[in-house]
């Protein structure tokens, strides 16, 4: 069962373009996968189509030398955008092995460890940045059954804050615990915005309304700091979403001091994601992969996260993004008052409607500004 070609497939969706591959076997098989990258998805393609004479005539079974090929062979870092093409690959390798043995992805990494998986939301609050405006959309996504919300309130702030943004920040997450009331877990979203004095001043300040993390209060380059601000903080901090090998998150780990790690599917593959979820493990702490790439990632997370006895909880963006998403892949991946249960189709279980994929083109504003105003609003970006 050789990989005969590859093909690949852009979904222009307004906050971020979507890339999908079909590969494609010499029996006939195919599998999906998918390689989204934040303001670079023509280039991870360029960069499968560039690789791909080092996977072709392989053996879809192959995967951990699949990735080292992809990866090690080169010779070069190329950072998320080759661990992007490598997951896309890699990812429709697995999906041809569950077809094959008509077994769904997550009993190939291990079995079911959790009857149903805790989801938390995420995208939400899109709109003006105002207590008000979050105050209201808390209330309706912890009516749908959520248990968790995941938001960013920092507006563009970029490592120091004014007084006055400050003051709103923390307003805003006041008045979603008090949207949500006091049994729904809140986590801060900091897309490695601060220095590490700004991150552990609004550690302190949100500590009142009991967040369940901060997320990725620092970047994620120094390490140092981000073990600096987990030793110190009074809020469990999560990170790991920028790491793209084994080693990153090995040096994290040996600091003992975050417990939360966000591994990235997307720029690790499935086979490094289930290593590192064992590296966790063993050091005691929990996962909770990011998921708010496109839909083929959210349901390789789904199945990672079965397979995971160390996993906290799932992150789901798709529930709040543009409507047409649920008819890209079929069956959607659908979340049931705040959880998922996955089904025993074989492989990932899913497939891509090219039908709606082509109504979907490339636009190159389709991307996420997070250091600009008004990000929140996700609107195109012309």
């Amino acid at each position: 069962m050789k990989i005969k070609d590859v093909e690949t497939y852009i979904v222009g969706n307004s906050w971020k373009n979507w890339l999908f591959v079909i590969l494609r076997t010499d029996d006939g098989l195919y599998g999906i996968g998918e390689g989204t990258l934040n303001g670079f998805a023509k280039t991870v393609e360029a960069a499968i189509h560039e690789l791909k004479h080092l996977y072709i005539g392989m053996s879809v079974f192959d995967v951990e030398t699949v990735s080292l090929k992809m990866i090690r062979d080169v010779y070069s870092d190329g950072g998320q955008i080759q661990g992007s093409a490598l997951a896309a690959i890699e990812t429709a390798c697995w999906d041809i092995i569950g077809k094959i043995t008509g077994q769904p992805l997550y009993k190939l990494l291990g079995g079911r460890c959790h009857e149903k998986l805790r989801c938390y939301a995420n995208g939400w609050y899109r709109g003006p940045r105002t207590a008000e405006n979050f105050y209201e959309k808390a209330k309706d996504v912890a009516a749908r059954g959520y248990t968790a919300l995941k938001f960013d309130p920092f507006g563009s702030a970029w490592r120091t804050v004014e007084p006055d943004d400050f003051r709103l920040s923390l307003d805003i997450i006041a008045a979603v615990r008090d949207a949500i009331g006091p049994d729904v877990d809140i986590l801060i979203e900091g897309h490695n915005r601060f220095s590490v004095h700004t991150a552990l001043q609004f550690a302190e300040a949100m500590a009142p309304y009991k967040p369940a993390w901060f997320e990725a209060p620092v970047p994620p380059q120094n390490i140092s700091s981000l073990v600096e601000v987990a030793r110190r903080s009074p809020v469990p901090i999560a990170c790991g979403e920028d790491f793209y090998c084994r080693e990153q998150f090995a040096e994290l780990l040996k600091a003992n001091a975050v417990h939360i790690i966000q591994l990235e599917p997307q720029f690790l593959g499935i086979s490094a994601s289930k290593q590192i979820c064992g590296m966790v493990h063993a050091h005691n702490g929990v996962t909770a992969p990011h998921s708010a790439q496109g839909p083929v990632c959210s349901v390789v997370c789904a199945h990672l996260n079965m397979a995971t006895p160390n996993f906290y909880m799932h992150e789901i963006f798709d529930e709040f993004n543009e409507p047409w998403e649920e008819h890209i892949l079929t069956p959607p991946l659908r979340v049931n008052y705040g959880y998922i249960e996955l089904s025993d189709r074989p492989g990932l279980g899913v497939d891509i409607n090219l039908e709606e994929v082509h109504k979907h083109p490339y636009h190159p504003g389709n991307w996420l500004p997070l250091f600009r105003q008004g990000w929140e609003k996700r609107e195109q970006n012309h």
